[in-house]
């Protein structure tokens, strides 16, 4: 610590972006100001890179904070965080970088804000390396609203590698707390349906592939349940550039989505992303865990903040889940265990993730 400045190793476990996400949302959120050192250092190219500057921005711009160290490259920032404030917010990556993860970075600041947030994303909305908006609407969404709070997602355009160009805007209103959610009740899988997708210059046929791989290769595994992949190509108007991809989502008799995703890109056969897909999924399901790897890691702050204690049965505990537990617990008095699943089939790998949560209070309510 230098005088209070809170201190975050960046180049450590997980050692990316994400680091900087969970640190800086609490920083906002508790007033604390913090210094990132060696960020990304865990990547090919280390440093800040445009989408992760654009989470940056939009949290100095929440709360009228103060950044430095804010430029592309930059592997070392601190961060003196004001008050949290609603109204209308942009953040434009400019580039394909992920809307999901400027939300993943904004939503729980916005929570704690003094009046209703507008969040105007800009950039990539089907993106490599983060979840796709298909995924945040379907599966996200729904989950984390059970911490007892709402927000509605407009997906105005959509955006892929390389330009980007998406737009989502996202409102949501302040809460005086989080409620603790308790998820460890897999159920059985009732349904599984999706979207496999096309836009731009790529004809519809690629996506009836995707789909038709895609319930072909579940199909070996799930005989006796309907499966509804629906092909759509995005209206032009609704759509910048050119990109693919399919999201198919199991949703059980507890009410758990789980979900599998894939981009399609240049010179990679449709039947392929169709099966990567599945293949998640299928993977999601076998660990018998009430979340998928996908979702794990974004919940662990929610919890920490919450009122309450938090239980979440999950698969094996990604790295991504290992560093966003290490952050909060570092930034927050939350306090995380992980332990094996006893009451399973012992060949199950499955975990119970419970979290005494803070108790975050909104101080504007």
């Amino acid at each position: 610590m230098d005088g209070d400045r809170v201190e975050v190793d960046g180049g450590i476990m997980e050692g990316g972006g994400q680091i900087l996400r969970v640190s800086t949302a609490l920083s906002c959120l508790l007033g604390l100001p913090l210094r990132v050192r060696r960020i990304r250092a865990g990547r090919s190219q280390p440093g800040l890179r445009p989408q992760h500057l654009s989470g940056l921005e939009i949290i100095r711009d929440l709360c009228e904070g103060k950044l430095e160290g804010g430029e592309i490259g930059s592997t070392e920032i601190t961060f003196t965080p004001g008050k949290i404030k609603g109204g209308i917010h942009i953040a434009d990556t400019k580039t394909a970088g992920s809307v999901c993860l400027l939300m993943q970075v904004a939503m729980p600041c916005v929570l704690f804000a003094a009046s209703p947030s507008e969040l105007h994303l800009k950039g990539g909305t089907n993106a490599e390396m983060a979840p796709q908006i298909d995924y945040t609407v379907m599966v996200f969404k729904p989950i984390v609203e059970k911490f007892n709070f709402t927000f509605n997602c407009d997906i105005k355009k959509r955006g892929y590698y390389p330009q980007g160009g998406g737009e989502v805007v996202i409102q949501m209103s302040p809460v005086k707390e989080l409620s603790p959610i308790n998820l460890t009740e897999r159920g059985t899988v009732t349904k599984i349906y999706g979207r496999a997708f096309v836009a731009g210059a790529l004809p519809i046929k690629l996506a009836k592939d995707m789909s038709a791989a895609a319930v072909r290769c579940i199909r070996k595994e799930i005989r006796d349940l309907y499966i509804n992949i629906q092909p759509v190509r995005e209206p032009d108007d609704q759509a910048f550039g050119t990109g693919s991809g399919i999201i198919v989502v199991a949703e059980t008799s507890t009410g758990c989505l789980l979900a599998g995703s894939s981009l399609g890109k240049r010179g990679k056969n449709s039947d392929k992303v169709g099966i990567e897909a599945a293949e998640m999924l299928l993977r999601n399901l076998k660990h018998g865990g009430t979340v998928d790897d996908s979702l794990q890691d974004q919940l662990i702050i929610f919890m920490a903040l919450a009122k309450g204690v938090s239980r979440v049965k999950s698969g094996p505990i990604t790295l991504h889940t290992q560093t966003a537990i290490h952050f909060a617990e570092q930034l927050t008095k939350a306090k995380f265990t992980v332990t094996k699943s006893e009451e399973d089939d012992p060949n199950k790998d499955t975990y119970i993730i419970e979290c005494q949560g803070m108790g975050m209070i909104n101080p504007n309510l």
